[in-house]
C-alpha cells in the first residue's frame, strides 16, 4: 500500500489506495470466507454517524484506513487468524470460493429454478481490474440496451462517479441515470451507446452490461441476455421481428412459458385503488400488484407461505441469499436499491411484483417492523405494492384479473401456427370454463367433478350419501345432486360452443367430504336423523392409511355404482337438452374414468356408463355420440395399455398420480425430504414439476406404443403439473 501511495504524485491518490483496501477485506470476507458483510456495514456506518456525513464518498483517507484496520480486527475476531497478506494465498481462496459457490444452497435453488444441471460445474475467469473508485472521472454502472419493464426501445440504466460496481447493486448510494453521463463525460457516452447498439445487434437480443469508467477511459466488464418482465419479453420479442433482427419462431422461442404466466396474473381493482391511500413510494422495479402480510426475513417468508400465508418481504435491501424467500414472496420491498439493484432485477426475472429504493422507510428489522410516513407497520400487517408505479399501500387492496396486451394476441398467433399439440384448460364450472374460452384454450381437458360439490347444499348432500348404509339412501341423496350437477353442464356446454370437455368421474377418497367439526357432525346428524356418535363412528371408519392408494377413483364406482350413474345422467342429459336448442353446434361428452390399473375395472363402469345413456336416448328419442377413455395414472395401466385400449376410446396421462405411483412418493409427503434429495444431488429438481423421461417417461411411451396397436385411432392427452 506504501509503495503504490509514494508512486503517485495524485493527492486524491491515498484515499483510493485505502478505499480499494477496505473493499477488498470487506469483499475477502464476505464472499471467500463467509463471514457476513453486514458485520463491516456497521463499522462504516458508525464511522459516518460520528463523522455526521451520509455517504461512503465523504470518508477521508484516514477515515479508510481506519476502517481497513478495523475490518481486519472483525476477520481476526470471526475467523480466530490475521487477515491474509500473501497475494497467492488470497488468489487461491478467491479461487476456491468461486468453485465452491456452486454448490451452495442458493445456487441449488437457482438452477432449480432455471433447469440448470449441476454437472455443469462452473468456472473462474482470472483478471486483471479497472477502478471506478479512482477519482470524480471514473465511475461505474449497469444499463440494459431496452426498458427490462417494459420492453421500450431506449437505453435503461444507472451510474455512479467515484464507485465500484457492488456500490450500484446493493443501492448503498442512490445512482443517476444513464442519460445523465451525456452531460457529465459525453465522449465516454457517446462510444458506450455506441458498443450498447453493437452488442445488441450481434447478439440479437437485449442486453445486461455492466461498465466501469477509468480516468474517463470506458471498459466493458461483461454483456449477458437481460432479465426481463413478461411484458417486456413478449415487446421485445415482437419489436425485433418488426426490426428484422429475428423470425417469428425465434421470438416465439425467446418468451418462457412461465413469464406468460405472470401476464394472467391480477392487478388492482381501479375501484378499491380510488380509496386507497399510498403511504410511501419508491421505484417501479417489477411489474404487477401484491398483496401480502409483512415478513422481514427470507426463511420466514418461506415458512409463512408453507403455510399457506400470503407475504410480502420487506428488506432493507436483498442478496442472493434471500432468493428462496423471494420465490415464496408476493411482493418485495426494498428501502436500497435502484432499478438494477439485486432485488429488482431477480424480481423481473421471476415475475413478482418489487417496489425498491424506498428511502423514506425507517427500518427495525430486528424488532419485526418499519415505520413509513409516520405510522409502524408490524410483521403480519397488510401491505399491497404496485410494482407499475413504486406506490406503497398500508392495506389490503383487492385485486381484478389481467387484461391481455395486443402483442400478447399476435405472439400466441406466431406460436399457434407452430405447436404440433392442441391445448385444453382445467375447469370446473362455468365461470372458469369462460375465462379458459377467453384464453384461447381449444375445449377442456379435465373437468374434476369433485369439484362442483364443495358448495353448500351440495356438500351436505355428498355427505348424506357417503353416510348412506343402503342404495336407496345413497340414491336420495344423489338425486339432490344431480340437477345441480346437470345444471353445470349445461352451461359448460354452451360456454364451449361445441369445444370438447373431457369429464371425471368422482376421484378422491371420500374422508375428503366428510365433515370433520363437532357442530358439521351434529348438523349433518340431525338431518340424517340418527346420532352425533353414530355419525362419527361412520366418519371414523373412513379413515385409510395410504388413501391416495385407497378408496379411490374408479374404485369408488365398483363399490357404489350408483355413483356412476348418477354422474352418467347429468353429462348425457345436459348433452341431449343443449343439442336439443339447436344453436349451430353439437356436444360430443367425453367421460374419464379414474385409476384404472384393471382393464375389467374399466369394463365394469363402462357398462354402467352405457347402460345409463342408452336408456336415456331412448326415453327421449335423441341420439348422441359420446366417448369413453380413462386416466392412465397407475403404472399397471401403462403396462397394459393394450387390453385397455379394448374398452378406452382415449387416454389421458394424469402424471402427477403417475410419478407418484412410479417412484411411491406421496404428493403430499415428498416435502418432508425432497430437499435432502436435492442436498444429496439425488435430485435435482422436483419430480413433480419436471416429468421424469426415464421413468415415468418410458411407462408414457409404453403405453401410447400399446395403446396404439390395439386402436389405432386412438385419442392421447396430458393432463399434470
Amino acid at each position: 500500500i506504501n509503495g503504490l501511495i509514494s508512486g503517485n504524485s495524485d493527492p486524491g491518490f491515498e484515499r483510493f489506495v485505502y478505499d480499494s483496501y477496505r473493499r477488498f477485506i470487506q469483499m475477502y470476507s464476505d464472499v471467500v470466507m463467509e463471514v457476513g458483510k453486514e458485520y463491516f456495514e456497521e463499522l462504516i456506518d458508525k464511522m459516518k454517524k460520528g463523522k455526521g456525513i451520509t455517504n461512503d464518498i465523504d470518508l477521508t483517507a484516514s477515515d479508510l484506513k481506519t476502517l481497513a484496520q478495523q475490518f481486519k480486527q472483525e476477520y481476526k475476531e470471526k475467523i480466530g487468524e490475521d487477515f491474509p497478506s500473501n497475494p497467492k494465498d488470497q488468489l487461491m481462496g478467491a479461487i476456491k470460493a468461486v468453485f465452491r459457490s456452486w454448490d451452495n444452497p442458493r445456487a441449488n435453488v437457482y438452477r432449480r429454478m432455471n433447469n440448470i444441471p449441476y454437472s455443469w460445474g462452473t468456472a473462474v475467469n482470472v483478471q486483471p481490474m479497472v477502478y471506478g473508485n479512482l477519482n470524480n472521472k471514473s465511475g461505474t454502472g449497469v444499463a440494459f440496451t431496452r426498458d427490462p419493464a417494459t420492453g421500450e426501445k431506449a437505453l435503461f440504466g444507472e451510474y455512479l462517479i467515484n464507485a465500484q460496481g457492488e456500490d450500484v447493486v446493493a443501492g448503498i448510494r442512490t445512482p443517476n441515470k444513464i442519460d445523465k453521463l451525456a452531460d457529465e463525460m459525453p465522449n465516454v457516452y457517446e462510444e458506450f451507446v455506441q458498443i450498447a447498439n453493437k452488442l445488441e445487434k450481434h447478439y440479437k437480443d437485449m442486453q445486461d452490461v455492466e461498465f466501469t469508467i477509468e480516468n474517463e477511459k470506458l471498459y466493458m466488464l461483461q454483456t449477458r441476455n437481460g432479465k426481463r418482465t413478461a411484458a417486456a419479453a413478449l415487446k421485445i420479442a415482437v419489436d425485433f421481428v418488426d426490426e428484422g433482427m429475428i423470425d417469428e419462431q425465434e421470438a416465439v422461442l425467446r418468451v418462457e412459458p412461465k413469464q406468460l404466466d405472470s401476464l394472467l396474473h391480477p392487478q388492482f381493482d381501479p375501484k378499491a385503488l380510488k380509496n386507497a391511500t399510498p403511504i410511501g413510494t419508491g421505484l417501479a422495479a417489477s411489474p404487477g400488484a401484491a398483496c401480502g402480510k409483512i415478513v422481514f426475513t427470507a426463511e420466514d417468508a418461506k415458512e409463512w407461505a408453507s403455510r399457506g400465508e400470503k407475504v410480502c418481504l420487506v428488506r432493507l435491501e436483498t442478496s442472493p441469499e434471500d432468493i428462496e424467500g423471494m420465490v415464496s414472496a408476493q411482493g418485495i420491498l426494498t428501502v436500497r436499491g435502484g432499478m438494477t439493484s439485486h432485488a429488482a432485477v431477480v424480481a423481473r426475472g421471476m415475475g413478482t411484483c418489487c417496489v425498491s429504493g424506498c428511502g423514506e422507510i425507517l427500518m427495525h428489522e430486528q424488532e419485526k417492523y418499519f415505520e413509513l410516513s409516520g405510522k409502524r407497520y408490524n410483521e403480519g400487517d397488510y401491505i399491497s405494492l404496485d410494482g407499475s408505479t413504486g406506490k406503497i399501500y398500508g392495506e389490503a387492496v383487492p385485486t381484478v384479473e389481467a387484461t391481455i396486451s395486443g402483442d400478447f394476441s399476435r405472439f400466441m398467433k406466431w406460436a399457434d401456427e407452430r405447436r404440433t399439440l392442441k391445448v385444453r384448460t382445467n375447469a370446473d364450472n362455468p365461470r372458469d370454463a369462460a375465462q379458459a374460452v377467453k384464453f384461447g384454450a381449444e375445449g377442456i381437458g379435465l373437468c374434476r367433478t369433485e369439484h362442483m360439490f364443495f358448495e353448500g347444499d351440495r356438500i351436505k348432500a355428498i355427505r348424506e350419501m357417503i353416510v348412506s348404509k343402503t342404495v336407496e339412501e345413497r340414491k336420495k341423496a344423489l338425486a339432490k345432486i344431480l340437477p345441480l350437477q346437470q345444471g353445470d353442464f349445461e352451461q359448460m356446454y354452451r360456454v364451449l360452443e361445441g369445444r370438447p370437455m373431457t369429464i371425471r368421474f368422482l376421484d378422491p377418497p371420500l374422508h375428503e367430504f366428510v365433515p370433520a367439526k363437532d357442530e358439521e357432525i351434529k348438523e349433518l346428524a340431525d338431518d340424517m336423523g340418527i346420532s352425533a356418535q353414530e355419525l362419527k363412528t361412520v366418519i371414523e371408519g373412513l379413515h385409510e392409511s395410504n388413501p391416495m392408494m385407497g378408496h379411490r377413483g374408479c374404485r369408488l364406482a365398483v363399490t357404489f355404482p350408483e355413483i356412476a350413474e348418477m354422474q352418467t345422467t347429468a353429462v348425457i342429459k345436459a348433452a341431449l337438452k343443449v343439442n336439443a336448442e339447436n344453436n349451430g353446434y353439437t356436444v360430443v361428452p367425453e367421460i374419464m374414468i379414474p385409476l384404472v390399473g384393471e382393464v375389467r375395472e374399466l369394463k365394469f363402469v363402462k357398462d354402467i356408463v352405457v347402460a345409463t345413456a342408452d336408456k336415456l336416448m331412448k326415453d327421449s328419442g335423441a341420439q348422441l355420440t359420446y366417448h369413453v377413455g380413462t386416466m392412465i395414472e397407475i403404472p399397471r395401466a401403462a403396462v397394459t395399455a393394450d387390453e385397455i385400449a379394448k374398452e378406452a376410446e382415449f387416454f389421458s396421462f394424469g402424471t402427477n398420480d403417475l410419478t407418484q405411483m412410479t417412484f411411491g412418493f406421496s404428493r403430499d409427503d415428498a416435502g418432508k425430504f425432497l430437499e435432502s434429495y436435492y442436498d444429496t444431488k439425488i435430485f435435482e429438481s422436483d419430480p413433480f414439476e419436471r416429468i421424469d423421461q426415464n421413468g415415468v417417461g418410458k411407462l408414457v411411451k409404453m403405453a401410447v406404443e400399446l395403446g396404439r396397436k390395439t386402436r389405432p385411432d386412438i385419442k392421447l392427452g396430458i393432463c399434470g403439473e
